[in-house]
């Protein structure tokens, strides 16, 4: 019984030991499992009835202050919007790179499908050949090199890391992230970068993985993919987001920006933080993070302190979806600070618009009826004038017309016309351009004009290419002598003889075998050159400059293309006149520009851009920035839209450059206030002094003329030399300058110019806040720098300081754009102003002399006489190029009586120092309010007189 009792006991414990084991171990593999779920998607787990939940600390961006004008107009905000973001959700193995790139090609196609456009910030774009360049260089490329290819520092990157090409970093990093297909399914070797990708979505999907491989060290933090994104692509995206992984929607702020087109250079834009930025950064304020966005230049760049506010946080938990569960911890951001500008909104935008006018006034009334126009030793840069073919070429080589569009399945008559022109025109000059490599070999100088540009052009893309290794080529050698210099050889013969002196990087050429002979060698740059012309956008917009000379495209064609493509707004009454046929292309044209229907910026003839600073003469701060042309930071802001980037990027008239402070050329006779105090405090002259002008200075070697000459100015004094811009009286000031003892030494007088150059701030930048270039005083030639020639080289907005520290007689201030900065809610934090940097202390009656002189250059301007306002000024002409106009300036301060304000413009191959003037003149009306503003800003091309003869 014992025993029965022992084994039915043995089999209830054994029984119920198996029932508790087993709910044991089924208890400890759902925890095991659970923690090792956790464990592996985050450092923290939480079981609350066995839900998963994941921790997420979270920053809350803050709003960015506002920037306002002097008078509190509006020039930059923020406004909502939403964003498209990606988080890696993605589970690793060797199906992840396959699976994100997925997803983002389908994003991507939702975005742009409804006219959104994904944030491109990558440091390489696509040139208008469609291949790939670097937007940086130096060591700011190095630092990116060193960041994709995983060094720590720029000193770790290995030779072949470092010399890269840009399409090669691409290919690296397309393998890297499987931004690509197999060549052969079945064969995990044959890899092949960028397959069934273009190279601009192959870009897109790269730059989207490159930002998330930055943040791949934070967990859960979101990369954007698009900024500012329609309603339609949110429902969009909201509609699929069962099938697009890790994508959501994110609610944000957008950087806007009033009249953006005005204020671009003097604003700047907002960008996502650079590495290098973020470094910088971080030295004062530790709480930047990598998906931060941040002034990329101008004062957005410059304020960023004050402007970016204080981000918030919280602490959000999700479930393995990424649903938020529950948010905690919530700390509110706290908004930026607003910046008040010196700037006058309004005189800014009618500064500009009047730069604009009269450019196109200067562009109508150089443009002349003919086909060519060819520029002779005897020619005079002021006389220089514009084919009307030159216009029409223009046209296509700045795209104001869509060119890609003249093969498209619905383009119109005309369009195809053209293209089938342009078609056969490329295939006869590309057999031509092989048969004359390989046969005919005609000499350079025997080409003709057009033939020249051409092989002018390979020759300089095989040199860009390395195929001729530029370090290896001997310039001594008679032979490259020969095709440089002389032009006695054709480019065949060049590269042969390339060839043989092994000047030629055979790596860079589709050659398996290494020990290939000449003949083999020279056959594979031919084909190269060949190739390469197809995607070459330069040489293919050249030939529509033939095809017009040649008469295969006619002017009218043109006139139509622009009115197919919408790409001109014209009215019904002229465009019922073209259509039937009373109106020629020429006067077509014309009207075109002088209606502003097609700007000088779009033209890009010289002269096509123009600056103006106007500043308070008494405080030092700068009322007008003006840089013409403009772009839209708008589309800069906010991820820039990777297409309007890179039509600024090849647009002839370089809208991306400040040509109020990054522009440098040679003052012209602008200068010669600095040299009238030079000459006045060293007491080489006195205001009663009196220096005869023949017409020629005969006291150097190569005697420098006056720009009277053959005539001359006779007698006459210091007022006397600035009122007529006598070079002559100037040339003596200079030498006398010079003279060290009985010895005229250039270095002593070019040292005694620049002391007092530097007294006008001449020497250094003008303190203003946003980027601006190095000035140089002349280092060369003592008696033509007195002129302002030399090397001097100023920005405009040095020489504005610098008429500012004329105009009050001795105060050179740093000049400043920042007038204030509040809070958010309106209350003043800090006040601004410009500080004195030095004062010229000088006898009244020198100051006397030298403001009599420019009162007498503006009265002496017939264009001057009703202006209303008494104005002193001096006009300068600076030459750059025989074969181009010269620079056109003016500075000026009125009224002359009590000055106000001072003005430094600059017309850039503005032909004559009398444009300038004018174009002054327009704005002191403005300013002045002594016309009405319908009159100044008319809208359309403004006439000027031409004062080629007139003093410079």
């Amino acid at each position: 019984m014992f025993s029965e009792f022992k084994e039915a006991f043995i089999k209830f414990i054994t029984s119920r030991a198996v029932i508790i084991c087993g709910v044991l171990i089924c208890l400890a593999s759902i925890m095991i499992y659970r923690l090792f779920s956790l464990q592996i998607i985050n450092g923290e787990y939480y079981l609350d009835t066995f839900k998963l939940r994941i921790k997420k600390e979270k920053s809350i961006a803050a709003t960015r202050g506002n920037i306002y004008d002097r008078n509190g107009k509006l020039l930059a905000y923020n406004e909502l919007a939403n964003s498209v973001t990606i988080e890696d959700v993605y589970k690793s193995g060797r199906g992840k790179n396959k699976s994100i790139n997925a997803t983002l090609n389908r994003l991507i196609d939702i975005i742009e499908e409804n006219g959104d456009s994904v944030d491109q910030d990558f440091k390489i774009v696509l040139n208008e050949n469609n291949n790939f360049e670097f937007t940086v260089e130096g060591n700011t490329l190095l630092r990116f090199l060193a960041d994709v290819y995983g060094r720590s520092s720029i000193n770790d990157l290995k030779y072949e890391e470092k010399t890269k090409t840009a399409t090669e970093v691409v290919d690296d990093m397309c393998k890297s992230f499987g931004i690509g297909d197999y060549e052969n399914p079945d064969d995990s070797s044959t890899f092949m970068p960028r397959l069934n990708y273009t190279n601009e979505r192959a870009l897109k999907v790269l730059n989207i993985r490159y930002n998330m491989s930055t943040n791949s060290y934070q967990k859960y933090i979101d990369t954007t993919v698009a900024s500012d994104v329609s309603d339609q692509t949110v429902a969009d995206v909201m509609e699929n987001a069962d099938t697009l992984d890790g994508v959501s929607i994110e609610e944000s702020t957008a950087r806007k920006y009033v009249d953006s087109v005005y204020f671009s250079q003097i604003l700047g834009y907002t960008g996502k933080v650079s590495e290098d930025e973020l470094y910088t950064l971080q030295q004062t304020n530790s709480n930047y993070g990598l998906n931060d966005t941040v002034g990329k230049s101008g004062i957005e760049q410059a304020m960023e302190s004050v402007l970016q506010g204080t981000k918030g946080s919280e602490t959000v938990y999700v479930d393995n979806t990424g649903q938020v569960i529950e948010t905690s911890n919530y700390v509110d951001s706290v908004a930026g600070n607003d910046v008040y500008l010196t700037i006058d909104k309004d005189l800014t935008e009618a500064c500009y618009n009047i730069i604009e006018q009269s450019l196109a006034g200067i562009l109508v009334s150089k443009i002349q009826n003919i086909k060519t126009y060819t520029f002779t030793e005897t020619s005079s840069s002021s006389n220089i004038v514009i084919p009307i073919y030159d216009v029409y070429f223009a046209i296509f080589d700045n795209n104001v017309v869509d060119v890609n569009h003249l093969s498209a399945d619905d383009a119109l008559e005309n369009e195809k016309a053209v293209y089938n022109a342009f078609v056969t025109k490329n295939e006869n000059v590309v057999a031509q351009i092989r048969e004359e490599l390989s046969e005919k070999k005609t000499s350079y100088d025997s080409l003709s004009k057009e033939y020249q540009w051409y092989m002018s052009h390979i020759a300089a893309n095989l040199y860009s290419a390395g195929i001729i290794d530029s370090s290896k080529v001997d310039r001594e050698d008679s032979t490259y002598i020969a095709w440089t210099n002389d032009e006695t050889i054709s480019l065949g013969e060049y590269i042969k003889y390339a060839i043989a002196m092994n000047w030629i990087d055979v790596s860079k050429l589709s050659i398996d075998n290494q020990y290939a002979d000449s003949e083999e060698i020279f056959n594979q740059i031919t084909e190269h050159i060949i190739t390469s012309l197809a995607d070459d956008a330069e040489f293919k917009t050249r030939l529509y400059k033939y095809l017009l000379l040649d008469g295969y495209i006619s002017g009218s064609q043109v006139c139509d293309i622009l009115i197919e493509q919408k790409a001109i707004h014209i009215d019904e009454e002229e465009l019922e006149l073209w259509q039937r046929g009373g109106e020629s292309a020429y006067t077509f044209m014309i009207n075109r520009i002088s209606n502003l229907d097609i700007t000088p910026a779009q033209l890009a003839l010289d002269p096509c851009t123009g600056s103006m600073v106007i500043t308070d003469v008494n405080t030092g701060d700068v009322l007008a920035l003006v840089s013409y042309p403009g772009y839209d930071n708008n589309m800069m802001a906010n991820g820039v839209d990777a297409e309007y980037y890179a039509k600024l990027r090849n647009d002839n008239s370089n809208p991306l450059y400040n040509y109020a402070t990054q522009q440098k050329t040679a003052p012209g006779s602008t200068f010669k206030m600095v040299s009238s105090t030079a000459g006045l405090m060293e007491g080489v002259i006195t205001t009663d002094s009196v220096i005869y002008c023949g017409g020629i200075f005969d006291k150097t070697d190569n005697p420098p003329r006056c720009w009277i000459y053959p005539r001359g100015h006779g007698g006459l004094n210091v007022t006397g030399g600035i009122r007529n811009s006598c070079n002559c009286f100037f040339y003596e000031v200079g030498y006398r300058l010079g003279m060290d003892g009985d010895t005229y030494s250039p270095d002593v007088g070019l040292n005694k110019l620049a002391k007092y150059a530097d007294l006008y701030g001449l020497s250094e930048k003008s303190g203003i806040e946003i980027a601006e270039s190095e000035p140089q005083t002349s280092d060369m030639d003592a008696v033509r720098s007195a002129i302002g020639q030399g090397t001097n080289s100023f920005t405009t907005v040095g020489l504005a300081r610098y008429v500012t520290t004329v105009a009050n007689s001795g105060t050179c201030y740093n000049l400043t754009l920042i007038d204030k900065t509040t809070d958010s809610n309106g209350n003043l934090l800090e006040e601004y102003s410009a500080q004195v940097r030095n004062q010229i202390d000088m006898p009244a009656s020198y100051w006397n002399a030298i403001h009599t002189g420019m009162r007498q250059v503006v009265q002496d301007k017939a264009y001057y006489s009703n202006l209303g306002v008494a104005v002193a000024g001096k006009t300068g002409t600076a030459q750059e190029s025989k074969s181009k106009p010269n620079h056109s300036l003016f500075v000026c301060y009125a009224p002359y009586e009590r000055p106000e304000i001072a003005i430094a413009t600059r017309i850039a191959n503005g032909y004559t120092s009398s444009y300038a003037a004018q174009i002054t003149k327009e704005a002191l009306a403005y300013y002045f309010e002594l016309r009405d503003e319908d009159d100044i800003i008319s809208g359309t091309a403004q006439t000027l007189q031409d004062g080629a003869t007139n003093a410079d």
